[in-house]
């Protein structure tokens, strides 16, 4: 979880994304980070998110965003 949380701190420095669960919901990450996102998460965690997966309830937590990683892995 550290890793993303820098990942996602290095986009927005003035966002705490341990507690904010509306990302997407607020406009907070737009699709450019989005796509800078799962860049960054591929090359963290070797997880490669296919697209069905590029949904709001995905990316509107760091939360929900390391389970789906951790999803990701057992498969």
């Amino acid at each position: 979880m550290d890793a993303l949380l820098e990942i996602l701190t290095n986009l927005h420095p003035e966002v705490d994304f341990e507690t904010c669960t509306t990302l997407v919901d607020n406009k907070i990450i737009d699709s450019f980070d989005i796509v800078t996102i799962i860049s960054e998460i591929n090359d963290e965690y070797d997880v490669v998110i296919p697209a069905e997966e590029i949904i709001p309830e995905n990316f509107n937590s760091a939360k929900a965003l390391y389970e789906l990683i951790l999803r990701l892995e057992d498969e």
